[in-house]
């Protein structure tokens, strides 16, 4: 790894813990500008306050969220899109490249492959290229991993999201992001197959604080390496004070419970 790759990295990795948490704002290309990032200034105010490591846009808004002022956060560039108007929304196309994100002023750049998609051939040799271009710059890739077709019955199945984290390994992913497998025991499978870090993706937004929060402490206790995840973080009435509870948990070892009291709220 070169000196670069590992300086980026450590911009979006807490480099004590070896555990990040990602914040996607990304949602905007697809669903439009949904409660929570109509305004990505104010989004990445609220990101920041609460400790998270890095944020995740498309190039376009980079300028809209920086602040130019206050703590710094890592800024990962999102090469992939696709939009819930299409009749193919998950067939996803790269809008950005390495370079460009380059000049934005990226640590690290994602990609989005959804495995069992009719259109997987093209977002797989996009995946490739992107890969092969980040080791030129020395810039690390996200890989947001997913199993969407005919063929897939359960998406969060252990043995499918396993095959998801391994092939963002395979081919060439610093980081992989994936569906949580529902428990400790399975996600511990799918860590286990890749020699990169595994995060969990969080999905639509969930139905209570606890539920959430023990979703990450069990990846956590599983062997993951923390969390990307948007709408159930910039969606919450408070943010900062969610992601200060999330913190303690990915970053400092509290338990769900400590994390909850943190908040003072309900389940």
């Amino acid at each position: 790894m070169t000196i670069g790759k590992s300086i980026r990295l450590e911009r979006i990795v807490n480099r004590d813990t070896g555990r990040t948490i990602i914040v996607p704002l990304d949602h905007g290309v697809s669903v439009g500008p949904i409660e929570g990032i109509a305004d990505m200034r104010d989004a990445v105010t609220n990101i920041v306050a609460g400790g998270a490591n890095a944020v995740l846009m498309h190039k376009g808004v980079v300028r809209c969220g920086h602040r130019a002022r206050g703590r710094d956060v890592g800024l990962i560039i999102h090469l992939s899109a696709s939009t819930s108007l299409s009749p193919f929304p998950n067939a996803k196309t790269l809008v950005c490249t390495v370079e460009e994100a380059v000049r934005l002023g990226a640590d690290a750049v994602s990609v989005h492959v959804n495995l069992g998609d009719a259109t997987e051939a093209r977002m797989l040799d996009d995946m490739g290229r992107v890969t092969e271009a980040a080791v030129s710059w020395g810039m690390p890739v996200l890989a947001m991993m997913y199993a969407r077709g005919p063929k897939v019955a359960n998406e969060f199945d252990a043995d499918v999201v396993a095959h998801c984290a391994r092939v963002g390994n395979e081919l060439g992913a610093d980081i992989v992001k994936v569906p949580y497998t529902g428990d400790v025991d399975s996600f511990a499978k799918v860590v286990s197959g890749c020699c990169v870090p595994v995060v969990i993706a969080g999905g639509p937004k969930t139905d209570t604080t606890r539920g959430f929060l023990t979703m990450i402490a069990d990846s956590v206790m599983a062997g993951g390496a923390g969390l990307s995840v948007g709408r159930n973080i910039f969606q919450d009435p408070d943010p900062a004070k969610l992601l200060t509870a999330v913190t303690a948990i990915v970053h400092e070892g509290k338990s769900v419970d400590a994390a909850m009291e943190m908040l003072g709220r309900g389940e």
